[in-house]
């Protein structure tokens, strides 16, 4: 599914004026060559050999753990159907669709497919690949169901086979409505509840070949701004901008893009589909990352070409405080809304409230193999943090009318503290030096 910034991105290239004729400009599904490309693009190489993919082993590591949480709830059994879930557990990367197909995995016993009849060989064919990826693909049943068939039926036929006959289905959480609905209603002697607290509490805290991938991811990120703002001129448009990211992530073998929003535009935080022209002095606000091995980065970079005026200088200087004061209020222990709070409380105290005023939305969301995904830094949340938790810390602020400012990197839970995975934004005119 495209994110949110994606179909910006997607909708603001259709709606944009005709491109300038710069020597760097192309579609970005034919990347420029080589000798078309600004130099410090040209100059990036694949990074590809660098991602390791996660194994069958730790997979199957996933599912001891999901089953042990699965006794700690007293859930009976985890209903998957498609996304990002069903690729961490399984490996297996299968299309939303009306059609009803899952992987359920009981409490004890063999988990098993629920799939249309139709669908089995390429089932089968994904069970049997190699290098595999399906834990206990050997033991696993597959149950098919025809098209005048009510497949929900089939998971309670299924699960009685299984040994349940009744208790508690957990269904993961972004499990479309006729699906969890379909479930609920498969049997009255079962009970549909939220799979949140198994899928969050495996996804939760990462491994150390999934922190592995999420700072490679990260740092390619930050590579790739930094070559596009160095190839970045006055009189660009934000499309071309944005195309030019999209061809250096081309050039490092991963798939990415980003948004950019200028002066005014960057004062909505997710951007807008106006064009745009890039002028010296202006505030310009960039945001999103890249896949690798299916772990995401996010990042937000805000700077000027040229000289940036004093009140821009003063913004940049109270986000970046305040984005330092999340990274440090952050240990194990702590309550996920303490982060919010704190970069929350840098921003207030600078003039810039009260509350949500200015800086409008929470600091931070989890980040792993979704963009957004649990747990989330914002008031009210008392999750507390692990070491191995992954969030963006992103504060903002945003003066409607003239630009805003945001700072976004990625970081890590450790056990003595917050760590990110780059470098902070130093300056306005300079933001990618390193200290």
């Amino acid at each position: 599914m495209p994110s949110r910034r994606s179909f910006l991105l997607a909708a603001t290239a259709a709606a944009a004026a005709p491109s300038l004729s710069l020597q760097a400009q192309r579609p970005s599904t034919a990347p420029p060559s080589d000798l078309k490309l600004p130099a410090p693009i040209a100059a990036l190489t694949s990074r590809r050999s660098e991602a390791v993919p996660i194994t069958l082993e730790e997979r199957e590591q996933r599912v001891e753990r999901a089953r042990q949480l699965l006794a700690e709830h007293k859930i009976d059994a985890l209903v998957i159907t498609t996304g990002t879930s069903l690729n961490y557990f399984t490996g297996l990367r299968w299309g939303q669709s009306e059609r009803f197909f899952a992987w359920v995995l009981p409490v004890k016993g063999s988990p098993f497919i629920v799939s249309p009849v139709f669908e089995e060989g390429r089932v089968r064919e994904r069970m049997e690949a190699k290098p595999a990826t399906l834990p206990q693909a050997s033991n696993t049943k597959v149950y098919t169901w025809n098209e005048d068939e009510n497949p929900y039926a089939l998971v309670a036929k299924a699960l009685k086979e299984a040994g349940i006959t009744t208790g508690k289905i957990g269904v993961e959480e972004r499990t479309q409505f006729a699906f969890s609905d379909g479930i609920a209603h498969a049997s009255p002697t079962l009970t549909a509840v939220s799979g949140t607290p198994i899928t969050f509490g495996c996804r939760g805290v990462k491994t150390p070949a999934e922190l592995a991938l999420m700072r490679l991811a990260n740092d390619v990120t930050f590579n790739v701004y930094e070559a596009v703002y160095k190839s970045a001129q006055p009189g660009m448009t934000n499309r071309q901008f944005s195309e030019l990211v999209s061809a250096a992530y081309n050039r490092v073998g991963f798939p990415g893009d980003a948004s950019c929003q200028v002066a005014e535009y960057s004062a909505l935080p997710h951007g807008s589909l106006q064009p745009q022209v890039i002028r010296e002095g202006q505030i310009i606000l960039i945001d999103d990352g890249c896949t690798v091995e299916g772990y995401q980065s996010d990042m937000s970079r805000t700077f000027v070409l040229g000289k940036a005026t004093d009140k821009q200088k003063k913004v940049f200087e109270i986000v970046h405080k305040a984005q330092a004061a999340a990274l440090a209020a952050a240990h194990p222990g702590v309550q996920c809304q303490a982060i919010d709070a704190a970069a929350r409380k840098v921003i207030s105290d600078a003039g810039f409230g009260p509350d949500y005023k200015y800086f409008s939305h929470r600091v931070g969301h989890g980040i792993g193999m979704d963009g957004h995904e649990w747990p989330y830094l914002v008031r009210g949340n008392t999750t507390p943090l692990a070491a191995g938790m992954t969030f963006s810390d992103e504060p903002g602020i945003y003066i409607t009318g003239e630009f805003g400012v945001r700072l976004e990197d990625d970081w890590v839970v450790t056990p003595s503290g917050g760590e990110m995975f780059t470098p902070q934004s130093p300056s306005l005119e300079d933001p990618f030096a390193k200290a």
